[in-house]
C-alpha cells in the first residue's frame, strides 16, 4: 500500500479545518543536560555521532562538560549503550584516543569492554551513569585518577538521538508525541475535529518497526497506520488510539484499500494473521475519527 495514494486523497481535507493546529518534525542529534559532580553543578553537551553496528540505542557521543562555576569547556567522547553512558575526557588526545576507541568498539559484545578498553588509552576523566529509569535522574560516577565522586544527569532520558513531532495547539499548548506516544516519529497531520467530548487529532504514521537493525524486523518497511489523540475542552491531552494497516511485529501485510464514493471516507480491510482476526478500518478524515470492525 503507498502512502502517496492515500495522501492524495487526504491532502485537500487538511486545509478545510484551519491552521488553528499543526505538526513540526524536528530531530534532535544533540542534547543539553544539567547535572552535578561530587555535588558542583554542571552542564554537558553530547552529540551523536552515528551508530556502533545495527541498534540506534548503542551509537558514539562527542562533547564537553564544564562547571557552572568556572563555565570552561571539557571535552568528552565516548558511548551511550541503550541509556548508559561511558564518557572519556583525554585530554590533548582527545581526537586521537576517540577515534582508536571508534575502531576498537564495533559490535554489542565489544561495547561492554568500553571501559577496559578506553583505561589503556590513560584518560585523564572518566564518567559512567547507568540508566536504572529513576525518578531521581541517571546517576553515576566520576573518576580522575584514584579518586572516585558521585555524578548525577537531571533527566529521567538521557538518549541522545531524538525523533520529536511537536502537535502546536491552541492555548499555547503542545505535546511531543516522542514522549506520549512512541521514540519512532513519522507522524503526519491529517485532520482534527471537535465536539461536546472535546477534540480529536488525527495522525497518519509509518516508522521503522526496530532501531535495531539486526533484531527482528530490523530490515522492515516499518510500522504504518493511524493515530487519533484525544483532547478536552481545554486543549489537555487525555490519550490516544492506533490503528495497524500494515506491520512487520505483527505480521500486518497485503493491506487493501476499499474503494468510497466519499472522498472524506477511507477503507481498509485489514488480514487475519497468526495472532489476530481480520477487520476492517474507515478512516474519517472529516470527523477526525477511526472505526475499527470484524
Amino acid at each position: 500500500m503507498k502512502k502517496l495514494l492515500i495522501l492524495s486523497l487526504l491532502l485537500p481535507c487538511i486545509f478545510i479545518f484551519g491552521q488553528k493546529v499543526e505538526l513540526k518534525t524536528v530531530t534532535d542529534s544533540s542534547q543539553i543536560f544539567k547535572g552535578e559532580i561530587a555535588g558542583m553543578p554542571i552542564t554537558m553537551q553530547l552529540n551523536y555521532t552515528g551508530i556502533v553496528d545495527c541498534s540506534q540505542y548503542q551509537h558514539f557521543v562527542n562533547g564537553w562538560y564544564y562547571y557552572d562555576k568556572y563555565q570552561k569547556k571539557i571535552p568528552l567522547s565516548g558511548i551511550y549503550d541503550y541509556g548508559n553512558l561511558y564518557l572519556y575526557n583525554f585530554g590533548d588526545q582527545q581526537k586521537q584516543s576517540f577515534k582508536i576507541l571508534q575502531d576498537k568498539i564495533t559490535s554489542p559484545q565489544i561495547i561492554e569492554k568500553t571501559d577496559s578498553i578506553a583505561k589503556k588509552l590513560n584518560p585523564k576523566e572518566r564518567l559512567n551513569f547507568k540508566n536504572e529509569n529513576s525518578d531521581q535522574g541517571v546517576s553515576g560516577n566520576f573518576y580522575k585518577g584514584t579518586k572516585i565522586h558521585n555524578a548525577q544527569l537531571f533527566t529521567k532520558n538521557n538518549m541522545i538521538y531524538r525523533y520529536n513531532n511537536y502537535i502546536i495547539l491552541p492555548n499555547n499548548k503542545r505535546i511531543n508525541t516522542y514522549d506520549v506516544i512512541n521514540r519512532y516519529g513519522g507522524n503526519e497531520l491529517i485532520s482534527y475535529a471537535s465536539d461536546h467530548t472535546g477534540h480529536r487529532v488525527l495522525l497518519y504514521f509509518e516508522h521503522s518497526s526496530n532501531f535495531n537493525a539486526c533484531g527482528m524486523c530490523g530490515a522492515s518497511e516499518g510500522e504504518k497506520g493511524y493515530r487519533v489523540l484525544y483532547f478536552t475542552k481545554d486543549w489537555n491531552y487525555k490519550r490516544y488510539e492506533e490503528f495497524l494497516t500494515e506491520s512487520c511485529l505483527s505480521n500486518i501485510y497485503d493491506t487493501k484499500v476499499v474503494k468510497s464514493k466519499d472522498l472524506n471516507i477511507l477503507k481498509f480491510t485489514v488480514n487475519k494473521t497468526t495472532s489476530n482476526p481480520a477487520y476492517t478500518l474507515k478512516v474519517d478524515v472529516k470527523n477526525a475519527l477511526v472505526v475499527k470492525s470484524k
